[in-house]
């Protein structure tokens, strides 16, 4: 099984009319996904790569029905796809787009979880299921040659080590059950302990890799859930530790600051393997690790 979406959710992708977005369309439904509208106020009437367009969620719900949609949409009309997509009752929203204003990020987050949807993102490469659905861009426009059906989850802060990652695992034979970008942004909708829980009921998956970051305290409360809940193999990298020398600069994501004390990777690793948890120094030995453990 895949978590959050499979090869039957009903997508709707809004600002399908922008030109990436228009082209991730076409590579979605190339990979099997069922985007069945998109939505572009003002637009509404024309196609894209066969897929209706409508001027409103609302329409668009009504009409073709919906699970899920995937927001590419400038930064500052991004609130208002997300509160639109939500009162048209989707329940899943992956937001692509990234420098949107923090306080509308934290105005549509809440305005989400008190109607019980679930955003990933802002800033998130969206996620994939092997096989069966893709929601983003994840994969380019060959998905097939880097992902693979199988039973490891990958969660990322990254969207390229989401690719980089399931890719040397493909390559030493490794599939994946469901890669979710989380988003590489300070405050974001979904993180590691929202999604660990998935993995952990999930039958299909037989263990779970995180792609982690400096700054921030994600993984602390990542490395606290497993220690107490999570009964999987995990493995984990660390992107960016020179940071930890460094800090109160800023490389890479927005999120990606430290302070004395505060968001090194030093004391995430020490969490995390006091978890239990498998820290790697390479990415690259993450294939071996998992042939040990599985």
């Amino acid at each position: 099984m895949a978590i959050l979406a499979d090869r039957n959710t009903r997508v709707i992708i809004q600002g399908i009319t922008g030109r990436e977005a228009a082209t991730m369309s076409q590579e979605m439904l190339a990979y099997g996904t069922k985007v069945v509208a998109g939505v572009t106020p003002g637009k509404g009437g024309q196609k894209v790569h066969g897929i209706p367009v409508f001027d409103t969620m609302i329409e668009a719900v009504e009409k073709c029905g919906g699970d899920a949609s995937v927001v590419s949409v400038p930064p500052l009309f991004a609130k208002d796809a997300v509160m639109e997509a939500v009162e048209a009752g989707i329940k899943l929203i992956i937001v692509l787009t990234e420098r949107i204003p923090k306080s509308d990020v934290i105005e549509m987050l809440a305005y989400a979880e008190s109607k019980g949807a679930r955003i990933i993102g802002p800033n998130s490469p969206g996620i994939i299921c092997p096989e069966e659905t893709r929601l983003g861009y994840l994969g380019g426009s060959n998905p097939q040659k880097a992902y693979k059906k199988g039973p490891v989850g990958i969660i990322s802060r990254s969207g390229g080590m989401c690719t980089e990652l399931a890719n040397i695992l493909t390559r030493q034979g490794i599939g994946q059950s469901t890669v979710v970008g989380i988003g590489g942004d300070p405050v974001v909708g979904t993180i590691y302990t929202d999604l660990l829980p998935l993995f952990q009921e999930d039958e299909e998956t037989q263990a779970v890799v995180l792609f982690c970051e400096p700054g921030g305290k994600k993984e602390e409360a990542a490395a606290e859930y497993i220690k107490e809940k999570f009964t999987k193999k995990v493995v984990v990298f660390f992107g960016g530790r020179f940071v930890d020398k460094m800090p109160g600069m800023r490389f890479g994501h927005a999120s990606v600051i430290v302070r004395p004390g505060y968001g090194t990777t030093e004391e995430k690793i020490k969490l995390f393997k006091s978890a239990g948890c498998i820290v790697v120094e390479n990415y690259s030995e993450i294939p071996r690790v998992l042939k040990e453990v599985l």
